[in-house]
């Protein structure tokens, strides 16, 4: 019996030295204030070593967003699903056809665009055109304040 309890917390000390250090959970978070990024702008961030876009969208932009919510799409998300509040969209700014970094306010939807193989993304990141077969990643965030976000957790 006690060669089994001491066999457990032997076990148990060696998965515990797999988990991450504080040090490195600090960095899986990344706090965002939104009120520096004028309205119709983009702030490109890094982000757990990817590029990260938050957009500060104008009112045409969630107009846009929100009739494109009935046009035929190739990866189906609702604008409300992809961004908590309609001013700000949040994504990895990797295209997910082959991982090139796509450029904000371009392309046919005045989204993005990856020039590489020319995939055309829509104002909320969804794959509108080219060979993507992925709307652009949403990562997990959460709002701090009406101002400042956390990326990296969610609600």
């Amino acid at each position: 019996l006690t060669l089994a309890v001491g066999a457990g917390e032997t076990v148990k000390r060696l998965l515990l030295t797999m988990n991450p250090a504080a040090d490195v959970l600090a960095l899986a978070n990344i706090e965002v204030d939104l009120s520096s990024i004028a309205e119709g702008e983009s702030l490109t961030l890094k982000w757990r070593g990817k590029p990260l876009f938050v957009r500060h969208r104008t009112q045409d932009e969630i107009n846009a967003a929100l009739r494109d919510d009935k046009a035929p799409l190739r990866d189906p998300q609702t604008d409300c699903e992809r961004a908590l509040n309609p001013k700000y969209l949040v994504v990895l700014g990797i295209c997910t056809h082959l991982g090139c970094v796509p450029m904000s306010n371009a392309g046919d939807y005045n989204g993005y665009f990856c020039p590489c193989h020319g995939s055309h993304y829509d104002v909320s990141g969804r794959i509108r055109k080219g060979p993507a077969p992925l709307n652009l990643e949403v990562p997990p965030y959460k709002f701090l304040t009406e101002d400042q976000i956390l990326v990296g957790e969610s609600e």
